[in-house]
């Protein structure tokens, strides 16, 4: 069979994201809600910004704008993690990032699967945050090894989903027809499962170790727990919330509010209370299980590691001036902090570039255009921006924060358990797990910008 036949691993992936958003609507109507918000407030974003949309539209981000979400999972064995990454890998996701959320308290440590191009991207951003239970961190030895047994019973994967996976990896693709099969199979995995396979009891003491251990260990499947949809304005979906009778966190994950937003800014709804039966339950009794919920997510410019580190010296120095977590009785102040704190980051794209705190996509004005093979040998980049021949436009953040990602979880699944754990991360032994090493982020944004830059200059006639 030629390569010619196979579904592009993109195309698999938009199909993919189609059918989790059509599922997780149908499981969570309030998914549904928060869909037709954020198409509201990012029109009305558009039509007040007409510099936005000329934005976006030049730097080709506004077809994926709606079909851009993420998903986040929980996996409880190292199998498990290994298995989900040969099915991402499928539809051409790869593990990016090693995120250790053990020291706020929460026992994973997580990647995000996603593609790596930025032509993979347009196609479909989609994303997958996905977390793998640190066993070793549960205190009491026997609930431990119970949590142990309890997982190593179960099979997350149907057989046919495992059959068109070794497929693929076999023959280096999926017909048409196979790869919508193994949509099917694959969204098997990301269901909800109303049966839980524990006891009443036993998922009592999972629940009070951590309502996250309680979450990936008493069910069937990890179901996915939140699908995310981007907002051009999250500030604006804050205070939009309690109109459609949805209730938001105390305070917006990330940076605070700036003119040209970086990394990443999230808030989400609490998590939903759900009927759930044990396996000691019959004739109709039934316990609840609190664990999905909504979340919604404003994308900014993807920062350099000069840029990073000073996020997280102004992010750490806001905290401390705080003294303790952002809560709904202290949101104002934190509020007020971090807009302190984070006047010291600029806020231009001028002074953005000229200290190289974000990471750009440089397009050829008309103007540069009008001039092409005309400019000196060796026009030097910035003297190109300056003239008005080369505009800046900031490369999207693909990618998650790992102070945000644990805000977001002790939002939706309580404090239950330990504030933080002193066994330090360890990305040596994820990674043995799942079988490859974690991509670099930062390499992926820099190739991105010099091919970018590439052809920029190609396109003015310029000398690289």
């Amino acid at each position: 069979m030629t390569s010619t036949n196979f579904v592009s691993p993109s195309q698999i992936r938009a199909q993919f994201s189609a059918a989790m958003s059509a599922m997780y609507k149908d499981e969570v109507p309030l998914y549904g809600t928060l869909m037709e918000m954020v198409a509201d407030i990012n029109q009305a974003t558009l039509q007040a910004d007409q510099a936005l949309y000329h934005n976006l539209q030049q730097a080709q981000e506004l077809e994926r704008l709606d079909e851009e979400r993420h998903g986040a999972i929980r996996v409880g064995t190292p199998e498990e993690l290994h298995t989900i990454g040969r099915l991402f890998a499928v539809m051409g996701m790869h593990p990016v990032g090693y995120y250790d959320l053990s020291p706020a308290g929460v026992p994973v440590h997580s990647t995000a699967f996603r593609a790596l191009h930025e032509d993979e991207l347009r196609v479909s951003p989609f994303r997958v945050f996905t977390s793998l239970l640190r066993l070793e961190l549960i205190e009491d030895p026997e609930l431990r090894e119970e949590a142990r047994s309890i997982l190593a019973k179960r099979q997350i994967f149907s057989p046919e989903a495992l059959r068109l996976i070794a497929q693929c990896e076999a023959d280096g693709g999926l017909t048409e027809e196979d790869a919508t099969r193994f949509v099917a199979e694959a969204l098997k995995t990301f269901s909800w499962h109303g049966e839980s396979t524990v006891s009443s009891s036993q998922y009592k003491d999972l629940h009070d170790q951590h309502r996250l251990i309680a979450d990936v260990v008493a069910f069937k499947g990890p179901h996915i727990n939140h699908l995310t949809p981007r907002t051009l304005n999250i500030d604006s979906v804050q205070s939009a919330m309690p109109k459609y009778g949805i209730t938001p966190k105390a305070v917006i994950e990330g940076p605070p509010t700036r003119k040209h937003p970086i990394l990443l800014r999230q808030t989400s709804f609490k998590a939903l209370n759900e009927p759930v039966r044990f396996a000691d339950q019959q004739n109709g009794a039934q316990g609840s299980h609190t664990a999905r919920f909504g979340e919604i997510e404003q994308r900014g410019a993807a920062v350099t590691q000069k840029g990073r580190e000073l996020y997280d010296q102004l992010l750490n120095a806001a905290r401390a001036d705080l003294g303790e977590a952002p809560a709904e009785h202290n949101a104002s102040t934190y509020t007020q902090l971090m807009n302190k704190h984070f006047e010291q980051f600029p806020d231009t794209l001028e002074q953005l570039f000229k200290n190289d705190l974000v990471y750009f996509n440089y397009l050829p004005t008309s103007q540069g255009l009008a001039k092409a093979g005309s400019f000196a040998a060796q026009t030097s980049l910035e003297t190109l921006i300056e003239n008005g021949d080369v505009s800046l436009s900031p490369i999207v953040y693909e990618d998650f924060l790992p102070v945000s990602a644990a805000g977001i979880f002790q939002s939706n699944l309580g404090d239950g358990g330990n504030s933080s754990y002193t066994q330090l991360s360890n990305q040596e032994i994820f990674e043995s797990q799942l079988g490859q090493a974690v991509i670099d982020e930062q390499q992926l944004y820099a190739q991105t910008a010099k091919r970018s830059l590439a052809h920029c200059l190609q396109a003015l006639g310029v000398a690289a």
